[in-house]
């Protein structure tokens, strides 16, 4: 499932082939370095159906995507409340993400619905924090359980699309544990997926990228998260304080324009 670098093989790059591993290559593949026997690998969105693009890829989706199967909308499908049902559809998504060659498959969204407005609210389960983080983990285990990862989204509390680059979610730590964070708890403990995707705003004055307490004492160390960190396309803020965050890799990223901040850093020990 997806790309496994072990520690023979990091322990075989320079610092150089290192910082490059932390940008993408394009639009929708990560960084390769053939010569060290790490590939590429592919993602796609999306949540109810694959949004691949084979040729040129954009941002809005506009090039021609491989036709694909499109399955309720996940607020349509949360009406169900049966998570064998979810469980089903992310195996059949999986499926045809085999198919198409995708190794990483960009769902589920588990934020609540706070805002009736948000642009996004059709691609999330619910306003319960319970019932979403249930239907996520099973969506994410119908999915790996065909050999693709998952990569959970849109962490954390990215409630609505208005100003959604640089809006700031001010919430204190009772309502960030027990309502914005607990779907994604629910999701990571019991379905382990092998990738999360940093949101766009900041979090109490902190972007999600460089969020060292959720990326890190959160995500990581209180929720047990084992896997990669990937910004939202665009959703880098400050690589050096992203990297020391948890943050491991930037979408898209294929100009590799912080490379050099964060390899001088890298070399300071800063």
């Amino acid at each position: 499932m997806g790309v496994v670098v072990s520690n023979f093989h990091l322990a075989k790059l320079t610092a150089e082939e290192k910082v490059k591993l932390t940008s993408g290559k394009d639009f929708w593949t990560s960084e390769h370095l053939a010569d060290k026997g790490i590939p590429s690998f592919r993602m796609s969105d999306g949540p109810h159906g694959l949004r691949y693009q084979a040729l040129a890829a954009d941002h809005l989706g506009i090039n021609d995507s491989v036709p694909s199967t499109s399955f309720p909308t996940a607020s349509a499908s949360a009406a169900a409340w049966d998570p064998d049902l979810i469980q089903a559809m992310g195996k059949a998504i999986g499926l045809e993400a085999q198919s198409l060659g995708v190794d990483m498959v960009l769902g589920p969204g588990v934020n609540m619905k706070r805002n009736p407005l948000c642009g996004r609210n059709f691609e999330y389960f619910s306003e319960d924090p319970f019932l979403a983080g249930k239907l996520g983990a099973a969506w994410i285990n119908g999915i790996q359980s065909q050999g693709i990862a998952a990569c959970l989204k849109h962490f954390a509390a990215n409630n609505q699309e208005n100003d959604r680059l640089s809006s700031d979610s001010l919430v204190d730590p009772t309502a960030l544990h027990e309502i914005y964070l607990e779907a994604f708890r629910i999701a990571v403990t019991e379905s382990h997926p092998e990738a999360v995707m940093c949101s766009y705003n900041k979090i109490n004055g902190t972007y999600a990228s460089d969020n060292l307490y959720l990326m890190t004492q959160v995500l990581r160390q209180q929720f047990g998260f084992g896997g990669a960190v990937i910004t939202d396309w665009g959703a880098l803020n400050d690589k050096v304080a992203a990297l020391n965050a948890g943050t491991d890799l930037e979408m898209p990223g294929d100009d590799h324009l912080f490379d050099g901040e964060a390899l001088q850093a890298y070399q300071q020990g800063t």
